[in-house]
């Protein structure tokens, strides 16, 4: 096994629906910490550095508006690890199958894929009304709601709150590239197995997405699943440390 000192292959995070790279939170650092690779942060178009652009209707064009800017980066040599969250998740297998060659290994965090999955484990039906409502709040009220739909702990941490809606203040997601993210998301299909590396990580307390969509994710894809028994859907936000540590050893074990 070559030291991992030796490798430079660029680990790349991709968050999810209407999310963007600030959302990695304290998680970005600290796999930074367990590994010698890079770790890189793109946001698709729509969100983030890319709000101002209009959200495509595909996970194939999204991923293409994440990958074109890792071509273009420094550190990109030809490779990459994707780490991807939700409906990071459904791009890093889209790319995987896309550009075999160009991806290590890809670690999907409680993502989904049609037919793997019915729509209403992929998002659980119990949140529909929640979620149709969204847009009809003020943008403060809407990161109340996303933060207490998708963590397993009662946060009364006022500072998080108040920073993820200073976020959505200087780079608003607006509804129209809400609801072609989420329409992107609702069609990927899996049409085959990808041939790289595969880690697949869950939560069993998510409340958006029915861990069940990673066990038959894990299943097709004969892949390691490591399940974490209380986090909620952002488990980058509830426990980064166990999360960093999960991925650093998986892609160390590669090397």
């Amino acid at each position: 096994m070559v030291s991992v000192t030796n490798d430079n292959t660029p680990v790349l995070l991709l968050r999810g629906l209407t999310r963007e790279q600030r959302h990695w939170g304290r998680f970005s650092s600290m796999l930074a910490d367990k590994l010698a690779n890079p770790v890189l942060g793109f946001d698709f178009a729509g969100s983030g550095e890319l709000y101002q652009l209009r959200s495509p209707t595909t996970v194939t064009e999204l991923r293409q508006s994440v990958r074109s800017q890792l071509q273009n980066h420094s550190t990109f040599t030809g490779k990459v690890h994707l780490v991807a969250l939700s409906l990071g998740g459904m791009l890093a297998a889209d790319w995987a199958l896309a550009f075999p060659a160009e991806v290590a290994s890809i670690t999907l965090i409680n993502s989904s894929a049609r037919p793997l999955a019915p729509f209403y484990q992929r998002l659980r039906w119990q949140n529909y009304p929640a979620l149709a409502g969204l847009f009809l709040l003020s943008a403060n009220k809407r990161e109340q709601r996303i933060l207490a739909l998708t963590t397993a702990r009662a946060y009364q941490d006022l500072q998080i709150v108040s920073q993820w809606q200073a976020w959505q203040q200087q780079r608003p997601v607006s509804a129209g590239n809400a609801l072609r993210q989420l329409l992107a998301a609702s069609r990927f299909s899996l049409k085959a197995k990808p041939a790289c590396p595969a880690l697949i990580i869950s939560s069993q307390a998510d409340k958006l997405v029915n861990p069940q969509c990673s066990v038959a994710l894990a299943d097709y894809l004969q892949a390691a699943h490591q399940q974490h028994s209380w986090a909620g859907h952002d488990i980058a936000l509830d426990d980064p440390l166990w999360l960093a540590r999960q991925i650093a050893q998986f892609i160390r074990q590669l090397c």
